[in-house]
């Protein structure tokens, strides 16, 4: 488990100080002022970049000088130091090149390890569920047994950290930073590659790249799996509230809900399929939508389970009985799932494998050894059925 030893806002992110050991705590009143402090003693200190003397032609030669290749990359000399000190601001085409400059002329950085902070960088676009916290306890569960601690941050919603969030990284230096249906824009990916800060995307929100490591799930086959049990207790008017359209997992998800009725031979209406946002309330709210329809479904695959707590309700407001009136299916089998009444019938998602195998990439991938052999991992979904999910009352 986890405790918060600090925590401070960063403009557009909050970043959490997380070590550990102990129990997980939000103080939601902690002290701004100690900001700086906490980050100068989370952060290592700047790496050397050493003047080296190069042998030419029988003679040894200094190296240029900061501003001598300022003017050989047709740059300030502000912007080398940019580059030298990490900075996000710098176009990625100048970056590269000042970079390659700084090495033709001797300028070599300390290894990286030498330099790195005691820390793992887990970045979320939303940190306000059961769901994240099944993702922290397995990253924990990896950087504990290394030795490590974690820091949290929150993109408040996007899909892309905010500008300053790859510059405090940089000044962190940590052993790695894993984000979480999240990605990288060209610069922020220049940036961390430049100062050899290792990064896996977990469950990415749209294609990471044929380059990026990521670490997901069968989505596809998890909505097959959840629709193909509906249909075959006998429902044939099933809807869906899917996730946000534009994140991968929930497309992937929906996929397989429409494979599932088309292999069974069953119409696909796309009046039964409602869009929502993996939160408690769409659930809710779509719900009520999709069982006020004269032609209601007898069974709703819900994205996510949140999203199915929140068809429950919109269930007993209606008066409508599960599993008798309606089945549901939910996605992801997060612990409350078993315990609500009835316990729900749920795809279970690896959550807390796939942020181990996230974080032990991302450490893979910060060592010199070698990359590891695969980047790119999908862990399998499983059915799990409780008492959510029965055959159609005769005649619905």
């Amino acid at each position: 488990m986890l405790t918060i030893v600090s925590r401070a806002l960063f403009h557009e992110c909050f970043v959490i100080h997380v070590e550990c050991s102990g129990n997980l705590w939000r103080h939601e009143d902690f002290v701004k002022g100690a900001r700086r402090d906490t980050i100068a003693a989370m952060t290592s200190p700047e790496p050397v970049e050493s003047r080296t003397q190069t042998r030419t032609q029988g003679r040894t030669a200094q190296t240029a000088t900061l501003a001598e290749i300022a003017r050989e990359a047709g740059v300030s000399a502000p912007t080398v130091s940019k580059v030298l000190n990490g900075r996000a601001d710098v176009a990625p085409a100048t970056r590269a090149r000042v970079e390659e400059l700084l090495r033709a002329h001797g300028y070599r950085r300390r290894r990286a390890e030498a330099t790195r902070s005691p820390l793992i960088d887990l970045v979320f676009h939303e940190l306000e569920s059961a769901w994240a916290l099944e993702v922290i306890r397995g990253v924990e569960n990896v950087a504990r047994d290394a030795g490590l601690s974690v820091v949290l941050s929150e993109s408040a919603g996007r899909l892309t950290p905010g500008r300053t969030w790859a510059d405090q990284v940089a000044a962190r230096r940590p052993h790695g930073v894993i984000l979480v249906l999240s990605g990288l824009d060209e610069s922020q990916r220049a940036l961390l590659t430049s100062r050899s800060i290792p990064f896996v995307v977990m469950d990415p929100a749209g294609d990471p790249g044929a380059d990026v490591p990521s670490i997901g799930a069968t989505n596809w086959q998890g909505g097959l799996a959840a629709t193909r049990h509906l249909v075959e207790l006998g429902h044939r008017r099933i809807g869906a509230i899917s996730g946000p359209s534009q994140m991968m997992c929930s497309r992937a998800r929906v996929d397989g809900y429409r494979a599932a009725l088309e292999t069974a031979g069953l119409p696909v209406d796309p009046a039964l399929i409602a869009n929502g946002d993996f939160h408690h309330e769409a659930g809710y709210r779509l719900g009520l939508e999709l069982l006020r329809r004269p032609d209601r479904p007898t069974a709703v695959f819900a994205g996510n389970d949140l999203q199915a707590l929140g068809l429950y309700e919109a269930a007993r407001e209606l008066g409508l009985r599960i599993p008798e009136d309606l089945s549901v299916v939910g996605f992801d089998d997060l612990p409350v799932a078993p315990l609500v009444g009835p316990p729900l019938t749920t795809v279970r998602q690896p959550l807390t494998e796939m942020a181990e195998a996230a974080a032990k990439l991302v450490l893979d991938l910060g060592r010199e050894e070698g990359t590891p052999a695969a980047t790119r991992v999908e862990l399998a979904t499983s059915l799990v059925v409780r008492s959510s999910t029965a055959g159609p009352v005769a005649g619905s």
